[in-house]
């Protein structure tokens, strides 16, 4: 059986988006979902997705990286807001910064790439394998060594315990 589904939980959770998504219950949304989490099940299983499990104690640490994010969101909703609304201070720049980075876990870089998605005015520009340098825009940046200090305390340090 797992060689047909080899990822029952995604392909189940793919099941329920499409049903959620399509809002009906009819049997052909329900063989289509099914074929469709079947057919991506088997096509993550040929990513060859990373075999190592998480640290163990990562919950800890995943919930306070959860609540940093959360705490960040808000925080930077509100800045972009003051930047819209034109009530930020005079001379705000924004800017790239380069972040060198210790995480190299896929999983890790994943989340991270999440993480700088979900919070307003910073984008992910670059991300270089080789160097494993990450380069950022920033729509208000201050002070780019303090910024990098903080991003690296705040995301990189949770997520190594989390993934490595």
């Amino acid at each position: 059986m797992r060689r047909f589904v080899p990822h029952p939980l995604l392909t189940l959770g793919l099941l329920a988006m499409w049903l959620l998504l399509n809002d009906s219950l009819d049997i052909a949304h329900v063989v289509l979902g099914l074929l469709m989490g079947v057919a991506f099940g088997l096509v993550y299983d040929r990513l060859e997705p990373s075999q190592q499990g998480l640290r163990r104690g990562f919950f800890v640490p995943a919930a306070r990286l959860g609540l940093v994010v959360a705490i960040d969101i808000v925080r930077s909703n509100l800045a972009v807001f003051r930047i819209v609304l034109g009530l930020s201070r005079p001379g705000r720049v924004a800017g790239f910064m380069a972040i060198p980075l210790e995480l190299r876990d896929a999983r890790g870089l994943a989340v991270l790439a999440a993480i700088v998605t979900a919070t307003p005015g910073t984008a992910w520009a670059h991300h270089e394998a080789a160097s494993n340098v990450l380069t950022l825009h920033v729509l208000d940046l201050r002070d780019p060594e303090v910024a990098v200090r903080e991003f690296k305390q705040r995301y990189e340090r949770l997520l190594l315990e989390i993934f490595e």
